[in-house]
């Protein structure tokens, strides 16, 4: 189950992330997929954090956390490239844009 830490420092962009995070759900599930295993977006936990004090590199920074498996370490520039266009071509009001992908062995609880 990924995790999408969403980092952002202006009020403005929230908003607009908030209304976005369906469709970037959809574009992470898909990105994510592997093999076997197909992602949903009811799957992908995203959280927004409103950075106060501290640099940010980007206007909004993506930490997304997912299982390690082959095929994404494989392509893990590649996905974080696609979601950083995915994220500017949807949104260009958001400004610079960077994307982290955290790739590690994941327990979880149900």
């Amino acid at each position: 189950m990924p995790t999408v830490n969403l980092y952002f420092v202006q009020q403005k962009n929230s908003k607009e992330l908030q209304f976005f995070v369906p469709k970037l759900k959809e574009f992470l599930a898909e990105k994510l997929t592997c093999g076997d295993v197909k992602l949903t977006t009811k799957e992908i936990s995203v959280r927004f954090i409103q950075v106060s004090g501290g640099e940010m590199i980007g206007r909004v920074e993506l930490e997304i956390t997912a299982h390690s498996f082959s095929e994404r370490v494989q392509k893990q520039d590649e996905i974080c490239r696609e979601v950083m266009a995915y994220i500017k071509e949807n949104l260009p009001s958001v400004g610079d844009v960077k994307v982290w992908l955290k790739l590690c062995e994941l327990g979880h609880s149900w």
